[in-house]
């Protein structure tokens, strides 16, 4: 349910359970993760299931899907951040879900738009939350990560889904023009519907290799909006940027698909170009 300073917060029939790991993990240079199926002996986790996924940067494992929350303004939201995050969520098969907070601030009506069109699903809300069944009907039985950037609202949203949580927040810095950072540790919370969601630390930038090595040949299919065009181009090494015949720069040229994605795969296109063999 939660790591802290080298104890495991187990979730068993007999109650939460504070552990240690077998020395055997460090060895194996496996460590433990919040949503880790583990079996446990003696408050000691002795044995870590096969996951189905894994994140390094927020640690945590066995993601149905991943809600992002965006704020349409303070912070603005930053689109490459958030580009970054679906495609480390789509190689990884978990679920990217929009949730687009203080729109009683501002309008981010485009936004949404943006992803809806690129085929995600993404919700809408402002400070008071009027869609509360909406947002707790896409947890239901799932196990779900909240994560955004600093002082989007990821622990204000939880807190008025789930007021038995209450979680810590923080007001924006004026100084800074970002949130404090509330949130210290991944921890999971079950909800009464069925199902967990994992509350996580903000962040102010992203790296995609503290998240993972996408190799080029990859990124294509981390873009689902790619997916129809990708047969279609005229070489079969097409990388999709600048080549003449592909078809998905046509699909783009068309307003099939929205340019500021395209330029993301770009970005994240030139990353990948810059892994070393020996990394892969």
């Amino acid at each position: 349910m939660k790591a802290i300073s080298g104890f495991y917060y187990v979730e068993t029939a007999d109650g939460l359970l504070e552990c240690k790991a077998k020395g055997v993990f460090r060895k194996k240079g496996i460590t433990p993760l919040v949503g880790d199926m583990a079996e446990v002996e003696d408050n000691t986790v002795v044995n870590i299931l096969p996951r189905k996924n894994e994140l390094l940067r927020p640690p945590a494992a066995n993601l149905d899907q991943a809600l992002m929350v965006v704020s349409a303004q303070s912070p603005d939201p930053n689109l490459m951040v958030l580009d970054k995050l679906i495609a480390v969520c789509e190689y990884k098969d978990i679920e990217p879900v929009l949730v687009v907070t203080k729109t009683d601030l501002c309008n981010g009506e485009w936004l949404c738009e943006l992803y809806r069109s690129a085929g995600f699903t993404v919700v809408s809300t402002s400070v008071d939350v009027d869609n509360v069944e909406e947002i707790r009907g896409l947890l239901k039985d799932k196990l779900t990560l909240f994560i955004g950037n600093t002082g989007v609202g990821k622990s204000t949203l939880l807190n008025r889904l789930f007021p038995e949580l209450n979680l810590a927040t923080a007001e924006i810095s004026e100084k800074l023009g970002r949130g404090r950072h509330t949130t210290r540790h991944v921890e999971l919370y079950p909800l009464p519907e069925g199902g967990f969601v994992a509350d996580t630390p903000g962040f102010s930038t992203v790296e995609l290799s503290q998240y993972d090595r996408i190799l080029k040949g990859d990124l294509q299919h981390c873009f689902r909006e790619f997916q129809d065009y990708l047969g279609d181009c005229k070489f079969l090494d097409c990388s999709h940027r600048v080549e003449k015949g592909c078809a998905v720069l046509e699909a783009i040229h068309e307003g099939k698909i929205n340019v500021s994605r395209h330029e993301s795969y770009c970005a994240l296109y030139e990353d990948a170009m810059k892994i070393k063999e020996w990394e892969k």
